[in-house]
């Protein structure tokens, strides 16, 4: 009886003991395949290439740089854009402003649970001033518009009224929508008024039809670093930089 308790109890601080150490190198393991990973990121955020490599310990790390474009962009990455800030959505190729695009655009912003009111304290309710502009580098024009989905504001602010109905962009719902066409655009600078707000951009109509791939915004790089057979994975976006005021 005692050799049996004993040896019970040798083998579970044995299986403790075991784990710990196995839990131990998974987490040094992984984190050596992030830190590969982020350095692969820092390389490929320089030359803008993809990279691959191997260091010392035998971590290894891949990436892989693509042009951030397609028809439907949630802008500044997904993340609200703050009032009175600016959003820039490229129309032309950067940075020289060659092979301006046209068509339609639809913008998408606002939440089920934002409110209305005249009062800046308890308003919640983004309105969006977007200012196009287009022509030529040499002869740019300004075509400005101004959007609001809050009824008793745009009676004041002049604002061009806009009713509920958005839509969905990358799997996320917008309340409010809006279309403009744009004929040799350069770019497109979005402000969020009264509230900070989520802003999506989609190149279709607000039938969600005639669509066409926007101009790139930049680059996606996304990094793979492995140390025994430990994965992990980042993503980063290098947005071109924002124009000045």
């Amino acid at each position: 009886l005692v050799m049996v308790t004993a040896l019970t109890i040798g083998l579970s601080v044995a299986a403790r003991t075991i784990t710990n150490i196995r839990t131990s190198e998974d987490a040094q393991n992984s984190e050596q395949a992030f830190s590969a990973a982020e350095a692969g990121i820092e390389q490929s955020l320089t030359n803008l290439n993809s990279v691959k490599g191997t260091f010392p310990n035998n971590a290894t790390y891949q990436t892989t740089v693509n042009p951030l474009s397609g028809i439907e962009f949630p802008l500044n990455n997904g993340s609200p854009v703050l009032k009175d800030d600016a959003i820039d959505l490229w129309l032309s190729t950067y940075p020289g402003y060659t092979n301006p695009w046209s068509g339609n655009i639809t913008f998408y912003w606002g939440q089920p649970a934002d409110t209305c009111s005249t009062s800046e304290t308890t308003n919640s309710m983004a309105a969006l001033e977007v200012i196009a502009v287009v022509g030529t580098r040499a002869n740019p024009r300004v075509e400005r518009y101004a959007f609001d989905p809050c009824s008793p504001r745009s009676l004041t602010n002049q604002f061009t009224f806009i009713a509920p109905g958005g839509g969905v962009v990358s799997g996320k719902t917008y309340r409010y929508r809006r279309t403009i066409t744009v004929t040799s655009g350069l770019f497109v600078r979005v402000v969020p008024l009264y509230s900070p707000v989520l802003i999506a951009a989609k190149g279709c109509d607000s039938a969600n039809a005639n669509c066409a791939a926007l101009p790139s915004q930049g680059t996606v790089i996304e990094a793979v670093g492995t140390v025994n057979n430990t994965q992990r994975k980042l993503v980063t976006y290098r947005n071109y930089p924002k124009l000045p005021t």
